[in-house]
């Protein structure tokens, strides 16, 4: 079996599935809807950051998109679906790879959106504070969001096939990125910098200090989501669906 009828029939299981088609919008609505209070309150403070704060909805919005690529992969394994998948796909690159292109290509494209409208949002209510930024910045805060939630959506769908479970995934991911990543950062000095999260949302900043660039800590998050996929299809190969 071609490419093409694998991926539209994982597309149309993302459509038909109701958890699924949910979080996706899950994802636009929560990055723009926090950054909008974010981008009214003190801009009064020295390490204030227009970009930032505008963008500040990504951090719970990155929860929506880890739940959406863990759901993606997980629906596969309940009730033993993965078997009528393989069975159907026995190519299991084939049919891993049309996985993750319905889990990369709608939260980019969500991620450009939910970017976009809470930028726009955000500098209607920052006024004058976010007069310094300039084009070239909010482009690439915009552009960095999308591909920022793209790529943890598919560190999330890595973890998962390695799991073969979309609860362990979250139940290891989200309080990693929402507690034991900022313990580590307190601990661990500059090098907490290389975790998934704190490298990729570099991005989203007007400035940066440190060893990592805003592309070059997108880089390490796509490393890190690399990995998990790597190692999500070494189980896929050499265990039985």
């Amino acid at each position: 079996m071609s490419f093409t009828p694998v991926l539209r029939a994982e597309a149309l299981k993302v459509r038909t599935l109701r958890s699924l088609s949910c979080a996706l919008p899950a994802v636009f609505a929560v990055v723009t809807a926090f950054s909008v209070p974010a981008g009214g309150s003190d801009t009064s403070d020295p390490d204030f950051d227009p970009l930032f704060r505008a963008l500040s909805g990504v951090w719970p919005g990155q929860i929506a998109a880890i739940a959406y690529g863990a759901l993606v992969v997980s629906s596969e394994y309940q009730g033993n679906g993965i078997r009528l998948s393989l069975a159907a796909v026995p190519q299991r690159g084939r049919w891993f790879a049309a996985k993750l292109t319905v889990v990369a290509v709608p939260v980019l494209l969500v991620g450009f959106a939910a970017g976009l409208a809470a930028l726009l949002t955000a500098r209607a209510v920052l006024g004058t504070a976010a007069a310094g930024l300039t084009t070239g910045e909010q482009v690439r805060g915009v552009v960095g969001c999308g591909i920022y939630l793209m790529l943890i959506a598919l560190f999330a769908a890595g973890l998962t096939t390695l799991f073969r479970s979309g609860v362990a995934t979250l139940s290891t991911l989200v309080p990693f990125i929402l507690v034991v990543s900022f313990v580590i950062g307190d601990a661990a000095g500059p090098a907490a910098g290389f975790l998934p999260d704190q490298a990729g949302q570099i991005v989203l900043h007007q400035e940066h200090g440190g060893t990592l660039g805003p592309w070059t800590g997108l880089t390490v998050t796509a490393l890190w989501a690399v990995a998990a996929l790597v190692a999500g299809f070494w189980r896929l190969r050499r265990r039985d669906a």
